[in-house]
């Protein structure tokens, strides 16, 4: 239990982290994979490349620091980030290693403001808000390995299928090698593939979310092939789509994520998604094809184009086998205006044609579509806990950021 003393402290330091937070997280993961490089085949690259990390790392730091007195408060964060490691096999021999260097960085940035006082204060509090981690996480590792079918850690499977799925988008449907069985999971849950690639130095690891129902013999992700190959965000997307065949054998994690569709629930479900975030959407959508039939169900989908969008033809083929579902696709420039529902994008005014009692809407896509979709919602007089919405990559506060958050 903390001190009154180390309470004060932190609370005191909370304004200074807000302001300073993601320059201390910079020169944390600097000094740390300088002295362990190692840690470098867990960390995804591309969202240290592109600051994420760090800024959802300075979060993290900002929101422990309010709620010192009340860690309980922070336990959503804490369950989110927990899945993310846990995907990535995060240990709990890598928590001191953390802690050491996010102190010496504190230091560094803080300068004359990181007194003695204050250092201690945060090398107790980091102690204690790790071992909160630690053991969710360890919860987690053991569900994991515990179901039928599980594991840790890693685990070979074999790629038993490769299917295009538009311009941009291809799925990749995996066995495990061994010939177990493949555990069941939530319909909005990931993976996370571990990849090497020719020309990296350390291993990439990437989380793609399972885009078909529970209750294959394989799991599907769906990777959208990224522009730019040799940047960090492309690598592995382009790797997957030009180097990955049928046979060939990737290590995956089990899946893991708190983004999940409520399938003991009846209300009317609003499935909003754009670009490659149509993909927990059709894992939920087909788990409800597959589990409630009955179900009223609202597919919106915003894309560049029609040749870009991938399932059209399995959301078409599930929309006629349930009793009470929709789709709209909103094609920003459609090759043929008469393939989209609607030309342009999902404004507040299409939006309100699919408000309806006691519906939950799950989002998935882009921040600044989520954060146009949560927002139109909430004028819409929708409740925040009906607002369930998920992104790729290290948890950002959606309310501080316009940047595009992408998988790769």
């Amino acid at each position: 239990m903390l001190s009154k003393k180390t309470i004060e402290i932190v609370k005191a330091t909370a304004p200074v982290l807000e302001e300073k937070g993601t320059e201390i997280t910079k020169h944390f993961y600097k000094k740390m994979f300088a002295a362990h490089p190692e840690l470098l085949n867990i960390f995804n690259h591309a969202n240290q490349g592109q600051g994420r990390q760090q800024t959802a790392l300075a979060n993290a730091l900002y929101a422990a620091a309010q709620h010192i007195e009340q860690l309980e408060a922070i336990l959503p964060v804490v369950q989110q980030v927990g899945y993310k490691h846990r995907g990535l096999g995060v240990k709990k021999e890598h928590y001191p290693i953390v802690g050491e260097n996010l102190l010496a960085a504190m230091k560094e940035v803080l300068g004359n403001a990181a007194t003695d006082d204050v250092i201690n204060a945060w090398a107790e509090a980091y102690d204690v808000i790790a071992n909160v981690f630690i053991d969710v996480e360890a919860k987690m590792y053991d569900q994991a390995e515990e179901q039928q079918g599980g594991w840790r850690f890693f685990k070979p499977f074999v790629v038993a299928n490769k299917v295009k799925e538009s311009s941009i988008i291809t799925s990749f449907y995996l066995k495990p090698k061994d010939g177990d069985t493949v555990p069941t999971f939530l319909p909005g849950q990931y993976i996370t593939i571990r990849v090497k690639v020719e020309g990296e130095t350390y291993v990439l690891n990437r989380q793609y979310t399972l885009s078909d129902a529970p209750g294959n013999d394989y799991f599907r992700i769906s990777v959208k092939r990224e522009a730019e190959p040799n940047k960090p965000e492309g690598k592995v997307s382009n790797y997957l789509h030009d180097h990955i065949d049928v046979g060939d054998e990737i290590e995956i994690s089990a899946p893991a994520g708190d983004f999940t569709l409520d399938t003991a629930a009846s209300t009317p479900v609003v499935l909003l998604s754009g670009g490659v975030g149509i993909t927990p959407m059709m894992s939920m959508f087909n788990t409800i094809a597959k589990q409630n039939k009955e179900r009223s169900v609202t597919f919106i989908h915003a894309a560049r184009n029609e040749e870009v969008q991938a399932f059209k033809n399995t959301v078409k083929e599930i929309i006629e086998n349930l009793e009470n579902a929709e789709k709209v696709y909103c094609y920003d420039k459609p090759v043929h205006p008469e393939n989209a529902d609607i030309v342009g994008h999902i404004t507040k005014d299409v939006l309100e044609n699919y408000v309806k009692d006691h519906a939950d809407y799950y989002i998935c896509g882009p921040v600044p579509f989520m954060k146009a979709m949560i927002t139109n919602l909430q004028k819409l007089g929708v409740k925040e806990e009906n607002i369930h919405y998920e992104f790729f990559g290290p948890a950002l506060n959606i309310e501080q950021t316009n940047t595009p958050i992408k998988a790769s």
